[in-house]
């Protein structure tokens, strides 16, 4: 399933989500809250100034203790909105693998 002609399907929050947003040196730290999520990225609405998100990575910290994160590139900003795509250790987006697209696209029953 497709929402808004992304890739991934997307994950819409009914509740808001505290998270937060840390630099990658730790230098700064925003809130925000998670409005919806993929296995690539996430949109999310900032509190405070955006200045910070120049940086371009940065870690979306999804627990209060900082053990759950993403490493994260900015995509885009819309007044407090931001899309975040998750980057991955390889610096690469993950791919689907050969057998698990096959089996996907497979006719029923096969």
């Amino acid at each position: 399933m497709k929402f808004d002609g992304r890739k991934d399907a997307r994950v819409r929050m009914d509740h808001r989500q505290p998270v937060n947003l840390m630099g990658s040196d730790g230098t700064w730290r925003r809130r925000c809250v998670l409005i919806d999520v993929s296995n690539t990225g996430a949109k999310i609405e900032v509190e405070g100034t955006l200045d910070v998100l120049q940086a371009k990575e940065f870690f979306l910290v999804l627990s209060s203790t900082g053990l759950a994160y993403r490493r994260c590139e900015l995509v885009w900003i819309d007044g407090t909105t931001a899309g975040v795509h998750f980057v991955t250790a390889d610096g690469k987006k993950k791919a689907t693998s050969g057998k698990a697209a096959a089996a996907q696209n497979a006719p029923a029953g096969k």
